[in-house]
């Protein structure tokens, strides 16, 4: 099959052999560089982003390993019977499983020392099937050591070193709830034995989080029972969908509140962030963009007489437009190419590479007892790579327009005058 004259043309202004002018190695050096610019700013906004989406799942499966995909709650006050309520919710596709639970808050003392906490009261029969929390325990322990009415604590591993206490220590936990007396209102009081510890990476749960049995919390906060559901999903993406399947077998006053809503001050965060950074880093594109233009340009300028030959020779203003516009898209396909090939290389590699750095200079970027990640977590998407692909090239042929334009408008008559 013939090759238009158009596309030869520009594939012989991108590339100049060894033997070519030295002007035309010049150009060629140019055209080079401006694949390297793209193929950087493409490269690197797929590893940051790659990496940012790994922190963001590392930190969302840890807080998943504690928190619940959804919480279904009801009206003031305790459910009587929970049992027929996880019956029905059970019954609702997506829902895994469901277990009691109680919640409040409350200061934890030891000596002189006090600390804010979170309580949880659970079913240690049924938690397992709601959360990683037996896999988090410390120790060899296991839910199994809170029984109702032994008033047992399990505290996050940073909690515990705060109040500086280990298993079979004893703690005094204080509840904003109190009695009245006639001296005034006296907070109600219980001593605690810490059974266990946990850590589950999230230093939110593991510096403020004590977990003991529902029938102790429940009687601590005189509830009367459980207070509500806390629910596991198939997939813990689908958890809004099914939130709202389950209001529709619900009783009425009942609601059900999924883990992105509890949460979603810091995944906006983070999304702006994400959002931000990837602008930031698409400047370094818009850079390699540039220099596609001052490529084409020098082009030409440079190429002025061979433009004028050509049209005289017949090939019209079109042909000539289109000669620089495929050699911009040339270098801007390499360019994108080269830099999403290097990009998902690194960010498939990322954790050895941070390795052999840290081996090499001697210095640890991800301190474990700072940020409880043994590695750099990468997660490329195609929702980002795409994306990023598409954009970055078409950004190249945008930059080829005017080059191109001024390449047509080139007088034949003007540009041999002088040659």
């Amino acid at each position: 099959m013939k090759t238009p004259f158009e596309l030869f043309i520009s594939l012989t202004y991108t590339r100049a052999g060894r033997r070519g002018r030295r002007k035309d190695r010049f150009m060629s050096f140019i055209s080079a560089m401006s694949v390297t610019s793209i193929a950087l700013g493409v490269a690197a906004l797929i590893i940051v982003l790659s990496v940012m989406n790994g922190f963001q799942k590392e930190v969302r499966d840890r807080m998943l390993s504690v928190v619940p995909h959804i919480e279904v709650m009801g009206p003031r006050g305790a459910l009587n019977d929970w049992h027929p309520l996880a019956d029905a919710v059970l019954q609702v596709p997506g829902v895994v499983s469901a277990a009691p639970y109680v919640t409040g808050q409350g200061l934890l003392s030891s000596g002189r020392t006090v600390r804010g906490a979170v309580v949880k009261g659970i079913d240690p029969s049924a938690e397992g099937a709601v959360s990683d929390l037996a896999s988090q325990l410390r120790g060899g322990a296991e839910l199994s050591v809170l029984e109702p009415g032994s008033f047992r604590v399990i505290l996050g591993r940073d909690l515990a070193n705060a109040l500086r206490v280990r298993p079979g220590d004893k703690v005094a936990l204080l509840v904003p709830e109190g009695n009245m007396t006639p001296t005034g209102l006296v907070p109600r009081m219980k001593q605690f034995t810490v059974a266990a510890l946990f850590q589950s990476g999230h230093y939110e749960y593991d510096s403020s989080m004590a977990v003991v049995h529902v029938d102790d919390a429940a009687a601590l906060f005189r509830t009367g029972g459980p207070q509500g559901l806390r629910v596991k999903t198939s997939d813990m993406n689908e958890a809004p969908v099914i939130a709202q399947r389950l209001l529709s077998v619900l009783p009425s006053g009942f609601w059900a509140v999924d883990w992105s809503r509890q949460n979603r001050t810091w995944f906006a965060a983070v999304q702006v962030e994400k959002r931000m950074m990837g602008i930031i880093l698409f400047l370094i594109v818009l850079v390699g963009a540039f220099g596609l233009v001052s490529t084409l340009v020098m082009t030409v300028k440079e190429k002025r007489s061979d433009i004028a030959i050509l049209r005289t020779l017949g090939a019209s203003s079109g042909s000539i437009m289109t000669i620089f516009v495929v050699q911009g898209a040339i270098v801007g396909f390499l360019g994108v190419a080269v830099g999403t090939a290097a990009g998902l290389a690194v960010a498939y590699n990322v954790g050895a590479i941070v390795e052999t750095i840290e081996a090499l200079l001697g210095v640890e970027f991800l301190p474990k007892e700072i940020y409880f990640i043994s590695s750099m977590p990468s997660d490329p998407r195609m929702s980002d790579i795409v994306p990023i692909a598409v954009f970055s090239f078409l950004l190249s042929l945008v930059a080829t327009v005017y080059p191109s334009w001024r390449a047509a408008q080139t007088h034949p008559a003007e540009a041999l005058r002088y040659e």
